[in-house]
């Protein structure tokens, strides 16, 4: 999944977030053997399918959905990022890392916690994900439990529940939902 955003048209407005996404596909397909009609590309170049919010969320269900063990992924968005005063009590800094989709002003900003829930936790195991995200407030974008800082040699472990989160995943996907809302009070995340 590669999305590049130039905002055209828009305030704010970037020029090279195009070239970003189709010299990433050219590399892929030339030097690591990608195969085209196995890559979502979304640009507002009015070419490519636009990076609505929805179609953003759409093209990483379907990677999360057709992934398999074994499986090597690639996901690339260059665009504006931003952050948003925390909604879910989950963050050090007070505030969710967010990407800012084509049509933000409408639709809003995706939050660290979708991406999280749609995209990091729900990955099939076994697969191995790169992802790059080119733009500002990347570094904890994904909520992952390590962030690496570029100045220095350290690795740190955020305070990610893992345990919780997968516990809440199996309720859902067996149906339970009140044992999942039950996990979820008692230990992971706030349900609103």
């Amino acid at each position: 999944v590669m999305i590049g955003i130039n905002y055209v048209g828009q305030e704010g407005e970037l020029a090279g977030c195009h070239n970003d996404v189709l010299n990433m596909k050219e590399y892929l397909m030339d030097i690591h053997e990608f195969e085209e009609e196995n890559m979502t590309i979304l640009m507002d170049d009015g070419v490519h399918p636009d990076p609505t919010r929805d179609n953003i969320m759409y093209a990483y269900r379907k990677i999360v959905a057709e992934s398999q063990a074994g499986d090597v992924v690639y996901l690339h968005y260059s665009g504006h990022g931003g952050k948003l005063r925390d909604d879910g009590n989950d963050e050090e800094d007070g505030y969710d890392e967010t990407l800012i989709p084509l049509d933000y002003q409408s639709a809003g900003q995706i939050r660290d916690d979708d991406l999280l829930r749609t995209l990091v936790i729900p990955m099939q195991e076994g697969v191995f994900v790169t992802s790059v995200m080119d733009c500002c407030h990347s570094g904890t974008v994904l909520d992952l439990p390590y962030n690496y800082q570029g100045e220095g040699d350290s690795m740190q472990e955020q305070d990610f529940k893992y345990d919780a989160a997968f516990s809440i995943l199996g309720a859902l996907a067996t149906g339970n939902t009140s044992a999942a809302a039950s996990v979820a009070m008692d230990e992971c995340c706030t349900v609103s």
